[in-house]
């Protein structure tokens, strides 16, 4: 089912999840074992990633395959930019298409990890909206997602020039925007302010990553150019080097900020699981005896 769909006659809100490919079977098995732990909160759709530059295609391939024809929910695959030929990107598609994925969430994508820069191939594409409108120009009925950002891309420059290549992906055919990670609310309710005054109604979808390590999240937050608030902060200090605590604060700090999400209108949230199930089923499970929406 094309998630836009989803969104407009589904469940509501609608909830989801991110997953990686693993790189070896132990991770491959515990990923597998993680999906068999959140199947039964039913999410609505669950995404696959596509690695740094592209590193894991043939993965992500297997993995919204089996999610969507194995296990039965629907997938939507991670397609980048980085390192392919536009030949390559449409035989991506067809293989796509071929396993039943009706779903892509089209992105520039990282550089590979031993480049500093985005080096588009010779032969490839250079932006997200690139690729958006590759895919909107060819016979293909693939419902497609795009990535936005409540505290601008860490390299547009400008939150104009951001909101203006966000619109543009909107108006050259993605149909659902999906927000990085953030955990300052009002970030997320400006930017949906700010796309909603350019006539623009899709779908925004918070991506929300429950903290289960500070360092990690640090650094999570540095590469995407999003904050941690001072008041979060504070509390996560501390903890920093207990393990257990640490979880513990991240789910009831997701719980709030969701439950204040959901409550002032969004659609639903996405989950970034980091492929572990503990926290997301809590936070998951929790909302939906809280039912925020319904206030």
């Amino acid at each position: 089912m094309r998630i836009a769909d989803i969104f407009k006659s589904g469940p509501d809100p609608v909830f989801s999840f991110e997953f990686f490919p693993p790189k070896g079977d132990k991770g491959h098995d515990a990923l597998l074992a993680t999906i068999a732990d959140l199947q039964d909160l039913a999410p609505s759709f669950v995404s696959v990633t596509y690695g740094a530059g592209g590193s894991t295609r043939d993965r992500t391939l297997e993995l919204v395959s089996y999610i969507k024809n194995r296990v039965g929910i629907e997938a939507m695959a991670h397609l980048t930019c980085v390192g392919a030929t536009r030949d390559e990107i449409s035989g991506v598609l067809d293989a796509l298409e071929s396993a039943s994925i009706e779903n892509v969430i089209a992105l520039r994508g990282d550089p590979p990890q031993d480049a500093e820069d985005f080096v588009p191939h010779p032969d490839g594409l250079a932006h997200a909206l690139d690729l958006i409108e590759m895919i909107r120009g060819g016979d293909r009925s693939i419902c497609l997602a795009a990535a936005c950002y409540p505290e601008v891309h860490p390299q547009a420059s400008s939150p104009d020039d951001d909101l203006a290549h966000t619109i543009a992906k909107v108006r050259a055919g993605a149909e659902v925007l999906i927000s990085q990670l953030f955990f300052d609310n009002e970030c997320y309710f400006r930017f949906v302010e700010k796309v909603r005054a350019e006539g623009i109604d899709v779908p925004i979808v918070p991506g929300i990553m429950p903290i289960t390590n500070v360092a990690q999240i640090e650094r999570f937050t540095r590469m995407c150019g999003a904050s941690i608030p001072d008041s979060l902060s504070k509390k996560l200090e501390p903890v920093r080097e207990e393990p257990d605590a640490v979880v513990d604060l991240g789910i009831e700090h997701s719980v709030e900020q969701c439950a204040e999400l959901l409550a002032g209108g969004a659609p639903g949230v996405h989950f970034y699981t980091l492929n572990r199930s503990r926290s997301t089923r809590d936070i998951l499970s929790r909302l939906r005896e809280l039912r925020p929406w319904q206030r």
